[in-house]
């Protein structure tokens, strides 16, 4: 299947990367390569880009874009293991790095990946097909009150404890494999005037399935404290998000790297020692033009935030 792939936001993440010619750069989430391509045809021979992606796959399909460039490394790990990466490489710091952490369309189209609630797949939502955890683990082997816990934190889902509680009884007589074996479990669990109403009603219990089997949220926060200090100062990180859980996250790191000091309000002098790293770029997350949207829906929801290293 062929795809013509529109990476999102991609005009205003070169131009927040401020490219330069023979500078290094990290693309940490490869996908289809979009970013990749616009940000490998800013470098001359001089500049380095380096791909992360966590699915086999993608690597495989956009290496053939690839062929006979010098200049650019694609490794399949996770975008959380960059400082050991880069140490590998033998570099110290890059000059910029960007982060999209949306799903690609072969992995949201491909019912054989199971992150789609409209088409029949087996329970998998894996983006590292690698790992052992799949979205059928955690549906058959996860307590009533851990499904109910995910379903609440990661996908904000109002009905999650009658979700919960349908999962665990319907998996008593069997076990619970494919994806449209769960739509119908959420179907009978949500009340009929509510699925009227909000979009489709698995929606959220998918989000928060896909999550908890990578692992996404926790690995995110960590990701971002750990791979700022692989920023020259100058350089900059730039996270486009697709849901609040995201965004809030990308947010309050940046704002945390922000800070000078930790300490509470009332103490007289500073005993934190906490140093700033970054300055905001972007006060507000910068969203995709009416134009943009019209011609690629799943930048409808994007959002872009950036921030710079600071000399300290």
């Amino acid at each position: 299947m062929k795809y013509n792939h529109q990476p999102v936001l991609l005009n205003e993440c070169i131009d927040y990367l401020n490219i330069k010619k023979d500078g290094i750069y990290i693309d940490g989430t490869l996908g289809r390569g979009g970013h990749s391509s616009a940000i490998h045809e800013k470098l001359n021979n001089k500049g380095k880009l380096i791909s992360i992606d966590r699915d086999k796959k993608a690597i495989k399909e956009v290496r053939k874009n690839f062929k006979n460039k010098k200049n650019i490394k694609m490794i399949h790990d996770n975008f959380i293991n960059i400082p050991k990466i880069l140490d590998e490489l033998d570099i110290k710091e890059v000059d910029g790095m960007l982060f999209d952490l949306g799903f690609s369309s072969p992995q949201i189209d491909n019912p054989k990946r199971g992150f789609s609630y409209q088409k029949e797949g087996p329970l998998d939502m894996r983006m590292n097909l690698d790992q052992n955890l799949s979205a059928k683990d955690i549906i058959n082997k996860y307590s009533k009150e851990e499904l109910e816990e995910i379903l609440i934190n990661y996908g904000e889902e109002n009905w999650a404890a009658r979700i919960a509680e349908f999962i665990v009884e319907e998996r008593k007589k069997k076990a619970i494999e494919t994806t449209t074996e769960l739509v119908e479990i959420i179907k009978a669990a949500i009340p009929k005037a509510v699925r009227r109403k909000g979009g489709h009603p698995a929606r959220r219990t998918f989000q928060a399935l896909r999550i908890e089997t990578n692992n996404e949220l926790k690995q995110l926060e960590e990701m971002i404290k750990k791979v700022v200090f692989n920023l020259k100062p100058g350089g900059r990180i730039c996270i486009i998000s697709f849901h609040s859980l995201e965004d809030r996250i990308v947010k309050n790191s940046f704002k945390y790297l922000n800070k000078k000091c930790i300490c509470p309000p009332d103490f007289p002098i500073c005993a934190c020692d906490k140093k700033r790293e970054v300055n905001i770029i972007t006060k507000s997350p910068i969203r995709a033009t009416e134009k943009e949207v019209e011609e690629n829906r799943r930048a409808r929801s994007a959002k872009l935030r950036v921030a710079e290293r600071v000399k300290n």
